[in-house]
């Protein structure tokens, strides 16, 4: 069952081991744990529904509890504190289109506020819940999670949006294809969640990006229904796809998505790749990048990462070899490591792993083989629970991410390292931050940054902890020319820093945007652009 107070199955434990305890302690102090509010106490705190009873509205409290916050790191204090704040007033869920449809026009006849639900797995403030006189309605979409139908001439595939990645992938699966579209969040997280947040999978140098996959759909606005036919490609005006990429349920409901299918690799293959400094490494990707050769993932992990990486692994005799290998090697202290990706047919994919590792060799690269690779592949969608493993001894995780052109990327890694360690200084408290290239491009990289630091024991002290270190964060991303984000999305959290990135004009269309589909400002509002821009 789902956690409902952290990430993932509660069945699932990613404990942290001796060596990993050791490691925090040195670099933070020891953490302590607090007492979590139980969910039965969180559930006493609800509110009586406002919203009159309606065939296709739950109003159970712990439904409500359930639907009312996402995965960002203020959503956790709230729900491990207690704190919870505002909960939805009810959770619909609609199974068609004619119900999204039926419950739109309820709720613009009774003023109540409609926040759309996927997954839940948002870390920017997508799912929080507005204060005010207004009801809301969660109106969840995991019943729209069928395959529709499959072209397999024009390789198209079409989905009710509340499928879930792994739902997704196993029905195509069964014919023959995948999306390889692999977020972090890829087991809890749903396609119309991807596409209105514009998210970005492991892989995506081979499948592209979510708005590489997205061909059309239908989405249920409060001024009508949008459909969006599929096309190859198209000259006619404004491709109307964009205004729904990244759109955060400001304008409607996504019901269904066409996406763009790829046969299932043959063959699959991950090699570690390690540099004995960042210089030697940002080239050697930079390179392999603009080279464009068909692989599938570089993922590139500074210092400081690859020294976490190594010490979190759990196998401390086997890491000793390593480590002794790479320093006969010349990759000692600083080293860093590269995980590279090639997916497809067999003799394609060995030719593309031969000249990728040829490139990385120029650059004084050491070829340590599959095995790590292939420890990558296995536990990728498990790093995170390490979140909840952390806490339960005392610590916190938190991210952030971003995406610049090649000339400004190692200033952005040192920067993201740098100003939230001060922040937090003014705490007396000390951070553990890495960093790592997920998402490369010839143009530049995405740029995703870690960190670990110390649980206070008040929900207002570890709330006052996060918000110096956010600002701190996404002021050095706006000073050092950076998106505000490459693949989370805006929500509530990213929102302030949204004018520097698009201007006054830009927010002032995006504005007008939103209002032309829902006038009346019920659809999920003060995220992605907040109240005085959005607000019709």
């Amino acid at each position: 069952m789902r956690r409902w107070n952290g990430w993932g199955d509660d069945g699932v434990v990613h404990a942290l081991n001796a060596e990993a305890l050791g490691f925090l302690h040195e670099r933070l102090g020891p953490g302590q744990a607090i007492t979590d509010a139980s969910f039965e106490a969180v559930c006493a705190l609800v509110p009586a529904s406002r919203l009159a009873p309606h065939a296709l509205i739950d109003t159970a409290p712990a439904l409500r509890v359930r639907h009312a916050l996402g995965q960002s790191l203020p959503d956790w204090f709230k729900l491990r504190h207690g704190r919870i704040g505002a909960v939805p007033d009810g959770v619909a869920f609609p199974d068609s289109a004619e119900q999204v449809r039926a419950l739109l026009a309820y709720a613009r006849a009774h003023g109540i506020v409609i926040i759309a639900h996927g997954g839940g797995t948002s870390v920017a403030g997508h799912l929080t819940v507005p204060d005010g006189d207004r009801p809301v309605l969660s109106l969840s979409l995991r019943r729209l999670c069928a395959l529709y139908s499959l072209d397999r001439e024009a390789q198209l595939a079409t989905f009710g949006a509340g499928i879930l990645g792994p739902d997704l992938e196993a029905q195509l699966r069964a014919h023959g294809y995948t999306l390889g579209h692999f977020p972090q969040s890829f087991e809890y997280s749903t396609l119309g969640g991807w596409i209105a947040t514009r998210s970005s999978g492991q892989q995506s140098l081979r499948y592209g990006r979510i708005e590489q996959l997205f061909a059309g759909g239908v989405v249920e606005t409060p001024a009508g229904t949008l459909a969006l036919p599929t096309f190859p490609a198209s000259a006619a005006g404004i491709d109307l796809r964009e205004m729904v990429l990244g759109s955060e349920g400001r304008i409607g409901i996504i019901t269904q998505a066409t996406v763009r299918v790829a046969p299932l690799p043959a063959r699959e293959a991950f090699h570690a790749v390690f540099f004995a400094g960042l210089a030697q490494a940002l080239a050697a990707v930079r390179a392999l990048a603009q080279a464009r050769l068909p692989l599938s993932l570089l993922r590139l992990s500074n210092a400081a990462e690859t020294q976490t990486m190594l010490a979190l692994a759990g196998h401390a005799r086997q890491v000793h070899w390593l480590e002794r290998y790479l320093a006969l090697r010349g990759c000692g202290e600083g080293k860093c490591m590269l995980m590279v990706g090639a997916s497809g047919e067999a003799a394609a994919v060995r030719a593309a792993m031969r000249a990728a590792l040829a490139l990385a060799r120029q650059h004084q690269g050491v070829h340590v083989g599959r095995r790590m690779g292939d420890k990558w592949k296995q536990g990728r969608f498990r790093n995170v629970y390490l979140r909840n493993a952390a806490w339960e001894h005392g610590y916190v995780i938190d991210t952030v991410e971003t995406a610049v052109d090649w000339p400004r990327v190692p200033a952005m890694m040192a920067a993201l390292e740098a100003a939230p360690a001060t922040a937090l200084g003014n705490f007396g408290e000390r951070v553990h931050a890495y960093t790592h290239l997920s998402h490369l491009y010839a143009q530049g990289a995405s740029v995703y940054t870690t960190y670990v630091y110390r649980l206070a024991a008040t929900y207002e002290e570890n709330m006052a902890r996060w918000r110096a270190l956010k600002d701190a964060a996404s002021g050095a991303i706006v000073a050092h020319g950076g998106t505000i984000s490459h693949q989370h999305g805006v929500g509530t959290d990213h929102a302030p820093y949204l004018l520097a990135e698009k201007g006054e004009l830009g927010l002032a269309a995006m504005g007008a945007l939103l209002r032309q589909f829902d006038p009346q400002g019920f659809m999920n509002p003060g995220k992605l652009l907040q109240d005085a821009k959005g607000a019709p």
